[in-house]
Parts: structure tokens; C-alpha cells; sequence
């Protein structure tokens, strides 16, 4: 019934964040309509960089401690970043085309973005190849620690380089503004998207955290029927 309430509330606050992008936001001199997607694109990466931050302080904590609960951490925080990097660079391009009359181009801000996807992706890759329980998580937070060090870049990308994305509205020196009624509806879609992150973090949480326990009993099972035939052998020898 708990989570029942809070899929509400988190339902309720995306309904309202998208109502609020469409009607309430006032309209952009330049780009005007196709300039609302800027609340869900902004929204995702913000998304994103939660959630792999957490993936992150998991990868460490599993080389510190070896519990697996910071590896099963560490990975269903890595998909459900991927999951809104996927949808960060999707309505990023989605925008890009009216306003800049191109899909995509390879400017600093768009290549790093894209090359954290892909080290992300690999990470999963990587995932998938290693059987041994104890041997995948040290790998794989390994690889997430490097991939991680990308995201900064992603982030100061358009600060330390002239990029054909747009310099930053919000923290991005003298020059940054956006206009006060843009900045609280950017801000409930961003407090709207963080509880459906959440939401899909504990539910893959639990879902490798059962994953693990299923293994395990694979893994015994298979040693106990190992250990059967090897006394029927020796009993018909």
C-alpha cells in the first residue's frame, strides 16, 4: 500500500511537470514551442547524474567492503542512468534539429555526452561476460569508477569549450539567466523525474538483489549433485 502511494505521487508530480512545461512556462522569444522540450532534456541529465553518482559511491564502497549489496547497487543504479542518458541524448537531438538545423554534430558537449553512454553501455557489456560473482563486481567497479570520470567532463564541457550547444543558463558565470518562472518549472520537473529514479532504482535493486540469491542456489545445487554422482561412482566402482 506504501508504494502504491508513492507511485501516485510520483505519477501526480510528472503529470503536473508536464503540465506545467506546456502551459505554465512562459513562451521562449526565439525558439518558442520546440524550446519546451528544455524541461524533460534538463530533467534527464539531472536524472542521470544522480543516478550515477550513486553508481559511482556503490563502486567504491564494494572495493572498500566486498558486501555485494553495493554491487547490486552499483549496477541497477548504472541501468537506470543509462535508461535517462538514453533519454537525455534522444530529446537532446529531438531539440537540436529546429533549433540548429542539424541532428547532431560532434562538438565537445554531444561527443563526451555520447562516449558516457557508451562506457556505460560497455560496463553492462562487461557485466554480462564474467560468471563469477565476486570477479564481475570488482571488474565492473573498476570500469564504473573510470567510466564515472567522463561525467564531469559532460557536465564543464560547454564551460571550458565554445560548443554548439548552448552555454548554461544556470550556474554558468555572469552571463547565465533564465528567466524566473523557467527556473521553478525546470525546478518541479526536476524534483518530478527524481522520485520515478528512485522508484526504478529500488525496484532494479531488488530485482538483482534476487538475481544473486537465485545464483547462489544454482551454484549449490549444481555442487550437491556434483558431490551425489561422485559418490555413485565411487559406490558402483
Amino acid at each position: 500500500m506504501k508504494r502504491f502511494g508513492i507511485t501516485v505521487v510520483a505519477a501526480a508530480l510528472i503529470f503536473f511537470a508536464g503540465y506545467a512545461a506546456l502551459f505554465i512556462a512562459p513562451d521562449e522569444s526565439t525558439m518558442h514551442a520546440i524550446q519546451r522540450v528544455f524541461y524533460v532534456h534538463v530533467a534527464l541529465w539531472m536524472s542521470m547524474y544522480s543516478a550515477l553518482t550513486i553508481a559511482f559511491v556503490a563502486n567504491v564502497a564494494w572495493l572498500a567492503t566486498r558486501q555485494m549489496k553495493w554491487d547490486w547497487l552499483g549496477v541497477s543504479a548504472v541501468e537506470v542512468g543509462v535508461v535517462s542518458c538514453t533519454g537525455g541524448l534522444a530529446t537532446g537531438v529531438l531539440w537540436g534539429k529546429p533549433a540548429w538545423g542539424i541532428w547532431w554534430t560532434w562538438d565537445a558537449r554531444l561527443t563526451t555526452a555520447f562516449l558516457l553512454w557508451l562506457l556505460y553501455i560497455a560496463y553492462l557489456l562487461l557485466r554480462g561476460l564474467l560468471e563469477d560473482p565476486q570477479r564481475r563486481a570488482t571488474l565492473s567497479a573498476v570500469f564504473g569508477i573510470f567510466a564515472f570520470l567522463d561525467a564531469p567532463l559532460v557536465y564543464a564541457s560547454n564551460r571550458l569549450w565554445r560548443t554548439q550547444h548552448p552555454a548554461p543558463v544556470m550556474f554558468g558565470g555572469d552571463n547565465s539567466y533564465l528567466d524566473p518562472t523557467m527556473a521553478k518549472v525546470l525546478l518541479v520537473c526536476v524534483v518530478a523525474i527524481l522520485p520515478v529514479m528512485i522508484l526504478l532504482l529500488v525496484d532494479r535493486y531488488r530485482l538483482e538483489r534476487m538475481r544473486h540469491e537465485v545464483e547462489e542456489l544454482r551454484l549449490a545445487a549444481e555442487s550437491q549433485a556434483a558431490d551425489a554422482n561422485s559418490v555413485v561412482t565411487r559406490s558402483t566402482a
